[in-house]
């Protein structure tokens, strides 16, 4: 190979390599700045209790009902329920994410513990916060009439140890009520007795002013029994009070699940008056013997 043709090659290696500069130049000199990423400000949050379930009218709390989900801390109302601890910063991204669910399942259960035995008022509706306003306890004003279902009366009736199953009778059972009183006609007319159930399956919502058995107790003792009886029927407990004493026999809890109301002498449902409930409304239809 020639000087000359040497010479060309190297010219046209270092032409080469300065024009592709000379176009790397360009390019880096019409290339948009990098973009600059602003991070979101963090926002501070702190744990509300909501309820975890749709919870009606007269639903007495207990675990599973309630929990803890993270609430943004400038929309905070002073009526929420929180987990007494500050407002912190929530991180972002999806570790983040686990990571805030991990702390509202470890939260503190104090308050919503606190809460468990009360009686929604209101209608709460799934994840809306909890309010003190919606709930009343035990010994609050208007707890029993929340008790109540629709269309139902609380009636109360002396009781004792020998009328009320021996003190086994506890606020939560199901009862059927018994009346003995001397036979006004027959062959046995002002000698012998008579027994009859007049209503059963019937919810018994106190005994005394408490609605619910102190913890690990067995039986409780009391003068008075609240029962929860149909309108129509809250006037057979009024003339079985005037007549003499009743009987309270406790119910299996397999047989809680039955009709309330009158009964025949074989303990059947009385026919006659049915009460229907649709809601919270009750309608009255007659049914044939």
């Amino acid at each position: 190979m020639g000087s000359s043709r040497v010479i060309i090659l190297v010219v046209a290696a270092v032409a080469a390599l300065g024009l592709m500069l000379i176009v790397r130049g360009l390019a880096g000199h019409h290339a948009p700045p990098p973009a600059v990423v602003v991070a979101a400000p963090e926002r501070p949050m702190t744990q509300v209790l909501v309820a975890h379930r749709d919870l009606p009218t007269g639903t007495r709390l207990a675990s599973g009902d309630l929990g803890w989900q993270a609430w943004p801390a400038e929309a905070l109302n002073p009526a929420f329920i929180t987990d007494g601890h500050s407002a912190q910063a929530a991180p972002a991204g999806p570790v983040a994410a686990i990571a805030r669910k991990a702390e509202a399942a470890v939260a503190s259960t104090g308050p919503m513990e606190a809460l468990y035995g009360a009686v929604v008022r209101s209608p709460i509706l799934v994840n809306e916060p909890i309010v003190q306003s919606k709930l009343v306890r035990s010994g609050q004003g208007g707890f029993m009439s929340v008790m109540i279902r629709p269309g139902m009366r609380a009636v109360a009736i002396p009781i004792g140890v020998s009328t009320a199953a021996g003190g086994f009778i506890l606020p939560g059972d199901h009862v059927d009520i018994l009346q003995a009183k001397q036979a006004s006609d027959g062959p046995n007319a002002g000698h012998g007795y008579t027994a009859q159930t007049l209503l059963q399956n019937v919810a018994v919502l106190a005994i005394d002013q408490l609605s619910e058995p102190a913890k690990g107790a067995q039986t409780m003792v009391g003068a008075v029994a609240t029962l929860e009886v149909p309108a129509a029927d809250a006037e057979v407990l009024a003339r079985a009070k005037a007549q003499g004493e009743v009987v309270l026999a406790l119910r299996s809890y397999a047989d809680a699940g039955g009709a309330t109301g009158r009964a025949t002498a074989d303990g059947r449902q009385a026919t006659g008056e049915v009460h229907i409930y649709r809601g919270v409304a009750m309608t009255a239809a007659m049914v044939a013997p």
